[in-house]
C-alpha cells in the first residue's frame, strides 16, 4: 500500500485543516504525518505533501518519487534537492495569480494616490492636499514574467499604467514593454516610477536588488517587494530610503520572517510592513490541484510539471 506523508511546520489547527481539505478530495489516499509512520512503513511512501518542512525529514523516505509543496515559493527545497532524483512539484493555482494581480493592483494604488503620506499627516493633525498623477502618466514596472507577473501586469494596463516587465527570457506581451538583459534592465530602470519585485528566489537572484540597481530608479521611485525579501538588499534599500533617493517602500516579505521586533525596518516612516499577505494560498483551490495532481500521477504515472534545478522555478 503507497503512502503519502504531509510533512509542514504549520500551526496544527491550520495543519489539520489542510489534511482534512486534501484527504476528502483524496478518499482512496492514505495522508499520514511523519509521526504516524514507523520505520517499516517509510517505504511504503513515494509522495510528500509540504508545506515548509524540515529537508531532514525527506530522508527518511528511501522510495521517494516526488513532492508537491503547497506554496508558489520553493526556494530551499529547491536547493536542498538540486543532485537529488526526487522531483519538486510547486503549486501553480490560477486563484494564486488573481490574489497577487488584486494585491499588485491595490498597493500601487496606495502609493500613487499618497497613502503613507496622509496617514503621517493625519497623525500630526495636518490638513494638507498633495498632488496626485494620473495613471497614464505613472511608469510601473514588473521583475518577474512568469504566472504571478503577467497576471499582474494584465491588471495594471486596465488601469492605463504605463507598463513595462523585465524577465530572464525574451517575453512577448501585448500592450507591455518587454525587456531582458542587464543592459535592458538599467534602461527600465530608469523609466520606472513605481518597481514591483515578483522574482523568485534563486542564486541568481540573491540581493539582486542592490544599491547600484536600486539607485538607477530616479529620484523619488518607489519599491514594492511581493517575492522574497532576499531579492532586496535591505541594507542598500534602508540607506536609499533615508536619503530619500526613494520615496517609499512597500515590503510584504523579509529574509527572516515573522520580522523581528527590533528589526528598524519597523520604524523606517517611509516603508510600509507587510506580513507576507500578497498572495496567500487558498485552501480549497489549492487543495484540489493537489489532489489532481496526485490522481494524475496514479492513473498515469504522470508527474507534473517539475522546478528546474538550474533555474530554481
Amino acid at each position: 500500500m503507497k503512502i503519502i506523508v504531509f510533512i509542514s511546520e504549520l500551526a496544527p489547527e491550520v495543519q489539520s485543516q489542510w489534511l482534512i481539505s486534501i484527504q476528502n478530495q483524496l478518499p482512496n489516499e492514505t495522508i499520514v504525518l511523519p509521526e504516524q509512520i514507523n520505520a517499516s512503513h517509510a517505504k511504503d511512501v513515494n509522495i510528500a505533501i509540504v508545506a515548509n518542512p524540515d529537508p531532514a525529514e525527506l530522508a527518511k523516505y528511501p522510495n521517494l518519487v516526488w513532492i508537491q509543496s503547497l506554496w508558489a515559493g520553493v526556494e530551499k527545497l529547491a536547493t536542498v534537492l538540486a543532485s537529488s532524483p526526487i522531483k519538486l512539484v510547486r503549486l501553480i493555482d490560477p486563484q494564486l495569480a488573481i490574489s497577487m494581480a488584486e494585491s499588485v493592483l491595490a498597493w500601487t494604488l496606495y502609493l500613487q494616490r499618497n497613502m503613507p503620506d496622509y496617514a503621517q499627516q493625519q497623525q500630526r493633525a495636518q490638513w494638507h492636499q498633495l498632488p496626485c498623477i494620473a495613471s497614464a502618466d505613472l511608469r510601473v514596472s514588473v521583475l518577474g514574467a512568469g504566472k504571478l507577473g503577467v497576471a499582474a501586469l494584465n491588471a495594471l494596463k486596465k488601469l492605463d499604467y504605463q507598463v513595462s516587465c523585465w524577465s530572464r527570457t525574451p517575453k512577448q506581451l501585448d500592450g507591455i514593454q518587454s525587456y531582458n538583459g542587464t543592459d535592458a534592465l538599467s534602461t527600465m530602470l530608469n523609466n520606472t516610477d513605481i518597481l514591483i519585485n515578483l522574482l523568485p528566489l534563486t542564486p541568481n537572484t540573491y540581493h539582486m536588488l542592490d544599491e547600484k540597481l536600486l539607485a538607477e530608479l530616479p529620484k523619488g521611485a518607489k519599491l514594492i517587494n511581493f517575492s522574497r525579501g532576499a531579492v532586496v538588499d535591505t541594507e542598500a534599500l534602508l540607506k536609499l530610503l533615508e536619503t530619500r533617493h526613494l520615496s517609499h517602500a512597500v515590503l510584504d516579505v523579509f529574509e527572516q520572517e515573522p520580522l523581528p521586533s527590533s528589526n528598524k525596518l519597523w520604524h523606517t516612516p517611509n516603508v510600509t510592513v507587510l506580513p507576507h499577505i500578497s498572495a496567500p494560498t487558498n485552501l480549497q483551490s489549492a487543495s484540489q490541484i493537489v489532489a489532481e495532481n496526485i490522481k494524475c500521477y496514479r492513473e498515469k504515472y504522470i508527474i507534473p510539471d517539475v522546478v528546474d534545478s538550474k533555474t530554481g522555478y
